[in-house]
């Protein structure tokens, strides 16, 4: 299992990693960041699916066609595991090394849309608040880390209890099948 685990984690955690280097390079020297959310999530998913592949490969050849729930979700879980840690890691470069005032630009994006938006003066003050609370926690690591394995950990463990649901199958050789198969042969 652990061979299967860190392959397809490995290259869920390349996707993703790929993804967010090239979309955040892309962003910092094209000023285009636009569609950017929805493409991360779309490779989140893309990552993922290889959970589905992996399952298959370990109930098939090491489980020998069987597979209970909770081993087939636990292996899931640590694909999702290597995947996330990577996508975090490439994070932590990316915002460390190109664009460390992310949080800044962020915030000021929220603000414009929500003054566009109409807010009133009242909500854009608790707004303002609110995006200075988050460029204030932002300035930890450990909040960085945290936020951002917020982002990516439900989307596999979403992914992960449905493909072991899918995935699991349990022994088909019940009693009554071998008695049958033994007094008829």
């Amino acid at each position: 299992m652990k061979k299967i685990v860190l392959r397809y984690g490995l290259l869920g955690g390349l996707i993703v990693g790929s993804v967010i280097a090239g979309s955040t390079l892309y962003g910092k020297y094209t000023e285009h960041s636009e569609g950017s959310m929805v493409l991360g999530y779309a490779s989140m998913i893309l990552a993922f699916s290889l959970i589905f592949v992996a399952l298959k490969q370990l109930r098939d050849k090491q489980y020998g066609g069987t597979i209970s729930f909770g081993k087939a979700f636990k292996a899931a879980f640590l694909i999702t595991l290597v995947t996330s840690t990577i996508y975090v890691a490439v994070w932590l470069v990316c915002y460390y090394v190109f664009i460390p005032d992310f949080m800044e630009q962020y915030a000021a994006t929220i603000l414009n849309k929500a003054k566009a938006d109409g807010l009133s003066a009242t909500e854009m003050a608790k707004k303002t608040a609110e995006m200075q609370q988050y460029i204030t926690m932002y300035k930890n690591p450990l909040f960085v880390i945290l936020l951002t394995y917020m982002e990516i950990l439900p989307v596999g463990l979403i992914v992960s209890l449905i493909a072991a649901l899918i995935i699991k199958r349990k022994n088909t050789n019940t009693k009554s099948e071998e008695v049958y198969s033994t007094t008829v042969a």
